[in-house]
C-alpha cells in the first residue's frame, strides 16, 4: 500500500503541474506574440494587426487566469504531498517560490488590468508599453519556477549539512547547469504550442468561411514562429541530452535503453525494455550509434543501468515518454516545414491551401500540449527515485495521507480540471466562430 500511495502522490502532483503548464505555455507564448501584434499595429496600416491583437488577447486573458488558478493546487500539493521537502530544501525553495508569487502578483496588479481594460484610456504607445511589461512579468514569474525545477535536477551553489541544503552562492543556484536547457525547452515549447494553436484556429475558421487580412497575418506569423521554434528546439534537445548525461546518468541510460556499462552502445529506436531481464525486447536498433547522450565514468566508459541497481527510474516509462516527446516534436517539425512551403506558394492565404491540409492543421491545434506533457513525464519520472538528484529521494519526503483520501482528492482534481478544459475549449470555439466585439473608441484613440 505504501508503494501505491507513493505513486498516487506523484501522479496527482504531476497531473496538477502538467495542467498548470498547459495554460502557462499559452500564456507565455501569447504574451510575446501579442506584443508583436501590438507593435505592428503602431504602423500606418494598423487595422489588421489590431484585429489580430483583439482576438488573441481574449485567449491570453483566459489562459492567464487559468494558469494562475491552477498554480494554487500545485503550491498546496507541494506542501501536503511532500511535507518533508521544505525542511530539507527550504533555504533554496522558499525564496524562489516567494519570488514567483510576488512577481505574478506585482505584474498582475500593476499592468495586466491596464493592458486588458485600459486600452480606451491611454495612447497606443503607452498601451504597447503595458503589453511589454505584462510579457516581461510572465517571463519573470516563469523564471523562478524553472530555476527551482532545474536546480532540483542539477543542484549547485549549496552545501548539504545535517540533512538540509544551505545556500552558499545564489548566483550558482539561479544559473545552475540545467537552467539554460530547461528554460530553452519550455520557452520553445511555449512558442510551438501557441504557433500550432493559432494555425489550427485559423485553419478551422477557413473551413467555415473566408478569413480576412487579419487571419492571413496571424497565419503567416504562426508559420514562421513554428519553423523557427522547431529548428531551435532540436539544438536545445541535443544540449539537454548532454547535460542529462552528466548530471542524471541513470535517466540518460533509461531513455537510451542502455543496460550494461562499458558495452558497445546501439541507438535503440524502438523496443520494449524488460527490467527483470535487463534487456530490450523486440528492439529496432542502429548499431554502434548510441553513445551520444550517455553518461561516462572517470575512466571514460559508458554508464549503463547496471550501475544504478535499486536507484534507477522506471525504465519503460522513461524510455517511451522520451520517444513520445520526440515523435510529437518530429511530427510538428514536418507539419511546420510543409505548411511554410505550401503557404509561401499561395502568399500565406490559409484559405488557398487544400481542404485536406487545413483539416490536418486543425487536428494539430493542441499538439503543443501533447509535446509538453510527454516532455514533463520524461523530465520528472526519469528523475525517480530522487526529488533532488543524488541526495533526497521521493520516499523520504512523502506524507502519510491514506490512499483512499489521496484517491478521492485526485478524482476531485480531475473533475475540476475537466470542467476548466471544457470551458476553455468552448470559449475558444465561440470566439473562433463568431469573433470578438471591437473595443469602443474614445478621444480618437483605439
Amino acid at each position: 500500500m505504501m508503494h501505491s500511495t507513493l505513486w498516487l502522490s506523484q501522479i496527482q502532483f504531476f497531473s496538477s503541474l502538467g495542467f498548470m503548464l498547459l495554460f502557462l505555455a499559452i500564456e507565455l507564448g501569447l504574451a510575446w506574440v501579442l506584443l508583436y501584434f501590438k507593435l505592428r499595429s503602431l504602423s500606418s496600416d494598423h487595422a489588421p494587426w489590431t484585429e489580430a491583437y483583439r482576438f488573441w488577447v481574449r485567449v491570453f486573458a483566459l489562459a492567464f487566469i487559468l494558469s494562475f488558478a491552477a498554480s494554487m493546487p500545485v503550491l498546496i500539493q507541494f506542501g501536503s504531498l511532500w511535507p518533508q521537502l521544505m525542511d530539507k530544501i527550504g533555504d533554496v525553495a522558499g525564496p524562489l517560490l516567494a519570488a514567483a508569487i510576488l512577481s505574478a502578483f506585482i505584474f498582475k496588479s500593476c499592468f495586466l488590468g491596464a493592458m486588458l481594460f485600459g486600452q480606451r484610456y491611454v495612447s497606443d504607445r503607452v498601451h504597447a508599453l503595458l503589453v511589454f511589461m505584462v510579457a516581461v512579468g510572465v517571463l519573470v514569474s516563469s523564471f523562478w519556477m524553472l530555476v527551482l525545477l532545474s536546480w532540483m535536477h542539477a543542484p549547485a551553489g549549496v552545501n548539504w549539512v545535517n540533512g538540509q541544503y544551505h545556500v552558499l552562492n545564489w548566483w550558482e543556484v539561479l544559473f545552475n547547469p540545467a537552467l539554460p536547457w530547461y528554460a530553452g525547452l519550455f520557452i520553445l515549447a511555449s512558442a510551438l504550442t501557441v504557433a500550432f494553436l493559432m494555425l489550427g484556429v485559423v485553419a478551422a475558421q477557413t473551413l467555415r468561411r473566408p478569413v480576412d487580412e487579419s487571419g492571413r497575418l496571424v497565419f503567416k506569423t504562426a508559420v514562421h514562429i513554428a519553423v523557427a521554434a522547431v529548428v531551435l528546439q532540436a539544438l536545445v534537445v541535443a544540449g539537454t541530452g548532454q547535460m542529462t548525461a552528466r548530471y542524471q546518468p541513470a535517466k540518460a541510460a533509461a531513455a537510451a535503453g542502455y543496460w550494461h556499462s562499458g558495452s558497445q552502445a546501439d541507438l535503440v529506436l524502438f523496443a520494449w525494455p524488460d527490467t527483470e531481464a535487463a534487456v530490450n525486447r523486440a528492439a529496432w536498433v542502429w548499431p554502434r550509434a548510441g553513445s551520444f547522450g550517455l553518461g561516462r565514468d572517470e575512466s571514460g566508459s559508458l554508464r549503463g543501468l547496471d550501475q544504478f541497481s535499486g536507484m534507477m527510474p522506471p525504465v519503460a516509462l522513461t524510455f517511451w515518454s522520451f520517444r513520445a516527446a520526440l515523435l510529437v516534436g518530429v511530427l510538428m517539425a514536418l507539419i511546420a516545414v510543409l505548411t511554410l512551403w505550401r503557404a509561401h506558394k499561395v502568399h500565406y492565404d490559409p484559405g488557398a491551401l487544400s481542404r485536406w491540409w487545413r483539416h490536418v492543421l486543425a487536428g494539430m491545434t493542441f499538439s503543443g500540449w501533447a509535446l509538453l506533457l510527454a516532455g514533463l513525464v520524461y523530465l520528472m519520472i526519469g528523475s525517480f527515485p530522487y526529488a533532488v538528484t543524488g541526495t533526497i529521494t521521493i520516499s523520504e519526503i512523502t506524507g502519510n495521507t491514506h490512499f483512499d483520501v489521496l484517491l478521492g482528492g485526485y478524482i476531485a482534481y480531475l473533475i475540476f480540471y475537466g470542467v476548466i478544459l471544457v470551458g476553455f475549449m468552448q470559449l475558444l470555439r465561440y470566439i473562433a466562430r463568431y469573433g470578438v466585439v471591437p473595443i469602443a473608441r474614445r478621444r480618437g484613440r483605439a
